[in-house]
């Protein structure tokens, strides 16, 4: 994940200052220094860490302590603060014009980081909140280029506008934008060509289309894997055609995260969203003051609040909350909380928004419970309709069957079904343990089989 090990190594620092009662000038110099390393080794550039820690050392050597703050506390708020301000300090939306005229927008960025499938992805928000996008195919010259951007438009719901690979791209967009205002469409998404490394050829291809067209907004879609690349090839194409923004592709990788800290000081342009994964649900708004709250392992409770109204079913999640305090719920209700779970992105992208649990499971136990979790639905599934509303009906010969229809060993059904049942006693003992409250949804019912360390059943 993400930050994981500057995370660990920034909270590491942090615990160390809140155990101090009073903090000299030496103390807060050599938590900087360690901050500054950890930077650095997150693939921070150099001139970036070097005017942060500068910022941050200013503030804290003479800063008084704020109400009842212990001074360790104050340190951690001056980094907190300075963070937001280093990655943008206030979020930047897409800028559209009026819904009755057409916003062109052009996505660039090179090959292989995920500019097509963020296309997608970006016209999908779009639709979301209200517009009618098209989304034009003007990548003549990767293969199958075109017939992903058809694909996944078919996955969303919008319609793509091509032209093959034989027109120019600057006339393939100009036709889209006749193409929309034709047929009442008032947002055209540009989905350009990449190259595995910037030349003049492609720059001069974006440069003719801007020249040619009103382009509202041009958005940069890089990979955060490639670390100080990500920030250099932002700085070139912002030099070379201008953008208004950059969207952060891979960030659930197993990446250092320098990009997103580097990018806005490095090109003066915004992070506007952040790719949390391949599915084309997979892409969050960029809030610095957030991504500061994860990194510095405080969670955020607010997209994750956002994130469960956007993917849980409200009226689902109210009828689930009363059989968990009733103690009646059943394998059908399990298998609906799992996949609820699944659409908010899985139990580690949750887990990774929570206070103090981004750090506390590795990478094996994030892997090992999403595993695990896959073997458990396939038993559920291997159930019948009669046995999957009913816990009690299970038997020997029914659990031999729904282990060979699942793939798992007899063990595995009897562990499940065994904490299942001591799941409900402990409920009726409980009744307000897991599904209580006003809470939206909740998942109590899978918490129970998860466990301290997101350990399932087997």
């Amino acid at each position: 994940m993400a930050f994981e090990s500057l995370s660990d190594k920034l909270q590491n620092v942090f615990k160390n200052l809140r155990g101090k009662g009073r903090l000299s000038e030496a103390d807060v110099k050599a938590a900087l220094k360690e901050v500054k390393m950890a930077l650095l080794e997150a693939d921070v550039s150099f001139r970036v860490v070097k005017q942060f820690i500068g910022s941050v050392q200013e503030r804290a050597v003479g800063e008084d302590v704020f109400g009842s703050l212990t001074p360790g506390q104050t340190v951690v708020k001056i980094v907190t603060e300075e963070l937001v301000k280093l990655m943008g300090s206030e979020t930047t939306e897409i800028a559209l014009k009026p819904s009755n005229e057409i916003s062109i927008i052009m996505m660039a960025g090179l090959q292989g980081a995920g500019k097509t499938t963020t296309t997608a992805k970006i016209a999908a928000k779009m639709k979301a909140k209200g517009r009618k996008p098209l989304l034009a195919a003007c990548d003549i010259y990767r293969p199958a280029a075109i017939e992903q951007l058809q694909i996944n438009g078919d996955r969303v719901g919008i319609p793509v506008f091509s032209m093959g690979n034989k027109n120019r791209p600057v006339d393939i967009a100009k036709a889209a934008v006749e193409h929309a205002s034709r047929n009442g469409l008032n947002v055209v998404i540009l989905d350009t060509a990449g190259r595995l490394h910037i030349d003049e050829t492609m720059m001069d291809e974006l440069v003719e289309i801007k020249d040619n067209l009103d382009v509202c907004q041009t958005i940069l879609v890089v990979d955060a894997m490639t670390g100080q690349d990500a920030v250099n090839v932002a700085g070139t194409f912002n030099d070379k055609i201008g953008i208004d923004g950059v969207i952060l592709t891979k960030l659930d990788g197993d990446t250092r995260g320098g990009a997103a800290l580097s990018i806005r000081a490095v090109t003066g342009k915004p992070i506007l969203y952040v790719g949390m994964g391949e599915k084309l649900s997979d892409l969050e708004q960029f809030y610095p003051d957030r991504m500061a709250s994860r990194i510095l392992g405080m969670g955020d409770i607010q997209s994750l609040i956002e994130k469960a109204a956007a993917e849980v079913d409200e009226e689902q999640a109210k009828e689930l909350s009363q059989k968990l305090r009733k103690a009646e719920f059943d394998y059908n209700d399990f298998l609906t909380q799992m996949q609820q779970i699944k659409k908010m992105g899985g139990m580690g992208s949750i887990l990774s928004m929570m206070p103090g649990m981004g750090n506390q499971l590795s990478g094996a136990d994030m892997d090992e419970g999403e595993k695990s979790m896959h073997r458990v639905e396939s038993i559920i599934l291997s159930m019948t309709k009669e046995e999957r509303a009913n816990p009690n009906l299970m038997n020997p010969s029914r659990k031999q069957r729904i282990a060979k229809g699942a793939g798992v060993e007899v063990s595995e059904v009897n562990r499940l079904v065994k904490q299942f049942d001591q799941m409900k006693k402990m409920m009726k003992q409980m009744p307000g343990l897991m599904g209580g409250g006003k809470r939206k949804g909740g998942f109590g019912g899978l918490g129970g089989l998860l466990g301290g360390k997101m350990k399932m059943p087997f």
